[in-house]
C-alpha cells in the first residue's frame, strides 16, 4: 500500500510541471549564495583578519526583525489576495522578489553594496519568505485530492531540497564571484517560465462591484482588509487542528529560525568554518532530506499519518540545535547536519496538516495566516539570539558554552513537540463554508 501511495503522489506532480521546474530552478539561485553571503559580510562589514564581529550577526537579526514584523501583516494578506485574485499574480510577485537584491550584491561586494543588498534583500524577504510555500500549496491544493496531498507536499519539499543540494554544490566548486551573478540569471529565468507557461488554477468569481469603475476609497479598502483578516483569524481559531498547528509552528519557529539566523556566523567564529565548510553540511542536509521527504515519508505516512511524522521530525529539530550547541570539535557539526534528514519533515506534514483541516476556498488564508503567526516568532527570535550569541562569544560571558542560545532554541522547540502531542489532525468541516462568504479583500 505504501509503494502504491507514493506513485500516486508522484502521477500527481505531472500537471504542475510549470510550477515545480521554476520552483526548483528558484530554490537553487536562492540557495547558492547562502555560504558565501557569511564570508562577504564579515568580510565588508568586519576588521581584517577577523571571523567574527558583532556588527555581521547585527545585521542579519535586524534583517530578520524587520521582515518578521512586515511578514505579520503581509503574509495573511498575500494568501487572501490568492484566494480571491489568483495564485498566478501572487507566485509571480514572490518568485522574482530576490531579483534586485542579488543583482546588487553581484555588481560589487564594497561595504556600501552589501549594506544595499541587506535593504533590498529585507524588502524581497518582506514578500517571499514564507509566502512562496503558502501560495504554492494552495495552487496544489486546487489541483490535487485532499487524500493524496501529504505525499504531493512531500515530494514537493523534497524536490526543493534536491535544489538546495545542487545550489550547495555549486557554491562548492563555483568561484565566488559569479555566484550571485548565476543566481540573478536563474532568478530572472523561472519568472519569464512561469509568466509564459504556467496556468491560473482558481476560478475567479464574480464580485459585486465589477461594473463599477469608480476607484474605491482608502477607508473602504482598510474596512474590507480587516473584514478578511478577522474572518482568517476566526476560521483558524475555530479550529481545533488549525489552532494547534498556530501553536506548533510558533515555537518551532521561535527555536528554529533564530538557530538558522546565527548558525553559520557561529560556526565561523568557532571552528573558523568558510564558503567550502558551510556548502558541505548543507549538502549532507540536503542529499538525506531528499530521501526522507521524496521516499521515506510518502511511504510510512500512510501507516503512521502526519501527527507521528510531525512529532518525529520536531524532536530530530530538538536535537538538531542542542548537537550544535554542545558541539566542542567541527565534526559533532557534521553530525548535527546528519539530523537534517529528518527535521526537514517539520514543513511538509506541517502543511499537510493544515490543508486537511481547510476547504478548498479557504487554503490561502489558513496557511497565510499560520505563515504569519510564524512571522511574529521570526520578529522575535532573531535580535534575542544574536545578542544571546554575541555575548556567550564574547571574553564577557558569563560562564563558558559558546553555542548557549543553541541550547535554548531547543528547549523553545520541546515546548512545540508538547503541543503537536496534543493535536488531532482530522479534515475540514461544512462549518468553513460560512467563512467563504466574505466581502472580498480589494474591488
Amino acid at each position: 500500500m505504501g509503494w502504491w501511495w507514493w506513485w500516486s503522489g508522484m502521477r500527481e506532480l505531472r500537471p504542475l510541471i510549470h510550477l515545480l521546474l521554476p520552483f526548483f530552478i528558484h530554490g537553487v539561485a536562492e540557495e547558492m549564495p547562502i555560504s558565501v553571503l557569511v564570508d562577504f559580510t564579515t568580510s565588508a562589514l568586519c576588521p581584517p583578519h577577523s571571523s567574527s564581529c558583532s556588527t555581521s550577526l547585527f545585521i542579519v537579526a535586524l534583517q530578520q526583525t524587520v521582515v518578521g514584523i512586515f511578514k505579520m501583516v503581509v503574509l495573511p494578506l498575500l494568501g487572501q489576495l490568492a484566494d480571491e485574485y489568483g495564485r498566478k499574480p501572487l507566485l509571480l510577485l514572490t518568485f522574482s522578489a530576490s531579483i534586485f537584491p542579488f543583482a546588487v550584491i553581484s555588481w560589487k561586494q564594497t561595504e556600501e553594496h552589501v549594506y544595499a543588498y541587506y535593504v533590498l534583500r529585507t524588502v524581497s524577504s518582506i514578500i517571499s519568505q514564507g509566502s512562496t510555500y503558502c501560495l504554492m500549496f494552495a495552487y496544489v491544493a486546487d489541483i490535487v485530492e485532499e487524500n493524496k496531498r501529504a505525499a504531493v507536499f512531500g515530494c514537493i519539499t523534497g524536490l526543493h531540497s534536491a535544489s538546495q543540494f545542487i545550489g550547495d554544490a555549486l557554491a562548492r566548486f563555483l568561484p565566488a564571484h559569479y555566484i550571485f551573478g548565476v543566481s540573478t540569471t536563474l532568478l530572472i529565468f523561472c519568472s519569464a517560465y512561469m509568466l509564459v507557461f504556467l496556468s491560473e488554477t482558481l476560478k475567479l468569481a464574480p464580485t459585486k462591484d465589477q461594473h463599477s469603475h469608480r476607484f474605491p476609497k482608502l477607508t473602504h479598502i482598510l474596512h474590507q482588509r480587516f473584514t478578511s483578516m478577522t474572518n482568517a483569524a476566526r476560521l483558524v481559531i475555530s479550529s481545533p487542528t488549525l489552532r494547534g498547528i498556530a501553536l506548533v509552528s510558533f515555537f518551532y519557529e521561535l527555536g528554529m529560525s533564530g538557530t538558522v539566523t546565527i548558525l553559520l556566523y557561529y560556526l565561523k567564529a568557532v571552528f573558523g568554518f568558510d564558503k567550502n565548510q558551510f556548502s558541505e553540511i548543507q549538502m549532507l542536509v540536503g542529499i538525506g532530506s531528499i530521501f526522507s521527504q521524496m521516499v521515506l515519508a510518502p511511504l510510512i505516512n500512510p501507516m503512521v499519518g502526519e501527527k507521528v511524522i510531525l512529532c518525529f521530525a520536531l524532536l530530530a529539530s530538538i536535537a538538531y540545535a542542542l548537537l550544535y550547541g554542545l558541539a566542542w570539535a567541527p565534526w559533532v557539526a557534521y553530525l548535527s547536519a546528519s539530523l537534517g534528514v529528518f527535521y526537514v519533515l517539520v514543513k511538509p506534514f506541517t502543511y499537510a496538516i493544515i490543508s486537511k483541516a481547510s476547504s478548498s476556498a479557504n487554503q490561502g488564508k489558513s496557511q497565510g495566516f499560520i505563515a504569519g503567526v510564524q512571522s511574529i516568532a521570526h520578529l522575535l527570535s532573531p535580535m534575542i539570539m544574536s545578542s544571546l550569541t554575541s555575548w556567550f562569544l564574547s571574553s564577557s560571558a558569563p560562564f563558558q558554552c559558546k553555542g548557549f542560545s543553541l541550547i535554548c532554541a531547543s528547549i523553545i522547540m520541546m515546548i512545540s513537540l508538547c503541543f503537536a502531542c496534543l493535536l488531532e489532525p482530522r479534515s475540514h468541516s461544512i462549518d468553513d463554508v460560512e467563512v467563504d462568504l466574505e466581502t472580498p479583500l480589494l474591488n
